[in-house]
């Protein structure tokens, strides 16, 4: 029987690797395979719409390639929750799932510093996308069953990998892809894995290691801003009719500060660019970088208006999340887990309640902590 290449001499991981980077991401409740079911089920409607899209739109439109790259990774996920609940090694399903047909076997190449994450076998002869899709559609309909059998999953096995290589992906990408979204929306970072961005530069082209800003709102209704007892920025109202607490919507610039060490609006507040290095300077802290995390920043807030403003909740949706890392790419900031973006929306939201309704307040940051909390005028030292 063909098998998936597992040789340690060759220096390549199996999928037992995968299984293992991913485990602690399923969140999902144990005692029923429902959830699993039904997310898998869905994940491969969205392999549907993504691969056809994908292979119809071509080059013109390189988004679907992404779109349907992860959508597969997302299906892979469900799936290695669904064998992972009926005790059968996503492995050894894989490997008799590419023994269903004429397969030859591919090395998947890896970043990995242990080496090739495997090797797998994919069609020989070429795949009719739309065949494969419903081929996959009726396998993943099996697995709807009460009891899903070894079969079933073995067939469903087989489908993917066709499906995949009709919709001319890589395995490789798909299973990197999966890991870093998996592990970066359900994991808590290693703090020692997070990046500094201005670590490297002069003090006076940080972002403060720690600081205390200063909220107060006048008579007027509009709120002003003071750092080390300077005025800084312009003095703020909601600006709608609707008065929702907007105009203390600084506070989530200093909590990106001080969580994700990044804020283009901070840094231009107190005045410290890095103009040592123009590339940083002009990429990184310009006036459109400043319109990113402006407009970022908005678009949560109406998001969070819908929740109450984020208060007795513990997650932000993974579709916002997504959305976010969509607005910063090409960024620097486009490296911080979706997580840790997660603990910055919360902790500033946390703290933007507090200010809203006590019109006014302090923003402490502690950037080496990665926190943000609030205090009242009255703690003031």
């Amino acid at each position: 029987m063909a098998a998936l290449d597992t040789n340690a001499a060759s220096g390549s991981v199996p999928l037992s690797y995968y299984v293992a980077q991913i485990e602690k991401t399923d969140v999902l409740s144990v005692d029923s395979l429902e959830p699993v079911q039904l997310g898998l089920y869905g994940e491969v409607g969205g392999i549907m719409s993504a691969s056809k899209k994908h292979v119809r739109e071509g080059a013109a439109f390189p988004g679907f390639r992404k779109a349907a790259e992860e959508e597969f990774g997302d299906a892979l996920w469900y799936f290695a929750a669904l064998c992972r609940r009926l005790s059968h090694p996503l492995e050894d399903i894989f490997t008799d799932g590419s023994a269903n047909g004429a397969y030859k076997r591919i090395g998947v190449a890896s970043d990995y510093r242990h080496g090739a994450l495997a090797h797998v076998l994919v069609p020989e002869k070429a795949v009719h996308l739309d065949a494969a899709l419903f081929d996959l559609g009726h396998a993943a309909a099996t697995l709807l069953a009460a009891s899903p059998t070894r079969d079933d999953l073995v067939r469903f096995a087989s489908r993917y990998l066709q499906a995949l290589s009709g919709a001319g992906l890589d395995f490789s990408t798909v299973v990197r892809g999966n890991i870093k979204k998996a592990r970066g929306a359900f994991l808590t970072p290693d703090p020692d894995m997070l990046c500094d961005f201005d670590d490297e530069f002069l003090p006076e082209e940080q972002l403060p290691r720690q600081f205390r800003i200063k909220v107060s709102q006048r008579a007027s209704g509009k709120t002003y801003l003071q750092w080390n007892g300077v005025f800084i920025g312009d003095p703020l109202t909601d600006n709608i009719v609707d008065r929702d607490g907007y105009r203390f919507h600084d506070v989530f610039h200093f909590a990106n500060a001080a969580i994700l060490h990044w804020s283009p609006v901070v840094r231009s507040l107190i005045k410290q660019k890095r103009k040592s290095r123009k590339d940083y300077d002009e990429e990184q802290d310009s006036g459109r970088a400043i319109v990113v995390e402006e407009g970022l920043t908005a678009w949560i807030f109406s998001r969070a208006k819908e929740l109450n403003f984020f208060e007795d909740q513990s997650r932000v949706s993974f579709g916002v999340l997504k959305t976010i890392s969509e607005f910063v790419a090409g960024y620097e900031v486009s490296s911080c887990p979706p997580k840790l973006w997660e603990r910055a929306i919360l902790d500033g939201y946390g703290v933007f309640r507090q200010m809203r309704d006590a019109e006014g307040g302090w923003i402490v940051g502690d950037r080496d902590a990665r926190t943000i909390r609030y205090e009242s005028l009255e703690e003031s030292p």
